[in-house]
């Protein structure tokens, strides 16, 4: 049974993590899941949906944590500490695509331990 969900998420996570459909292409590829761009514009549209495994292996590629609540298995935890807002993941993401950057950015908001 289809599950309307994945289709959806499936986009705004990869739109979220800055990926085309092509690089997801790629990524999958080098795990050794080819699946081609067309394959993912059917996932992404909800034609198709990817197999249990490659399912898993993008919620990694697009750190995507909380599998069953993500894709609407799992009824979301009201735990408002663990929501972020979408500037604050986009925030996380530009930081961990941007090592470089990280030290200076600890130390401005002091989270470095020599601060």
């Amino acid at each position: 049974m289809k599950n309307p969900h994945i289709a959806k998420v499936l986009k705004y996570y990869r739109k979220l993590n800055g990926l085309s459909v092509n690089e997801v292409s790629q990524l999958l590829s080098k795990y050794k899941t080819p699946a081609a761009p067309k394959t993912i514009y059917g996932w992404e549209s909800g034609t198709t949906q990817p197999d249990a495994d490659t399912l898993m292996l993008l919620c990694e590629i697009y750190h995507i944590d909380n599998v069953l609540e993500t894709f609407g298995y799992k009824e979301k935890t009201s735990d408002v500490s663990l929501t972020l807002t979408e500037h604050e993941k986009n925030l996380i993401l530009k930081y961990r695509e941007n090592e470089a950057m990280q030290p200076a950015v600890n130390r401005l908001l002091q989270l470095d331990e020599n601060s």
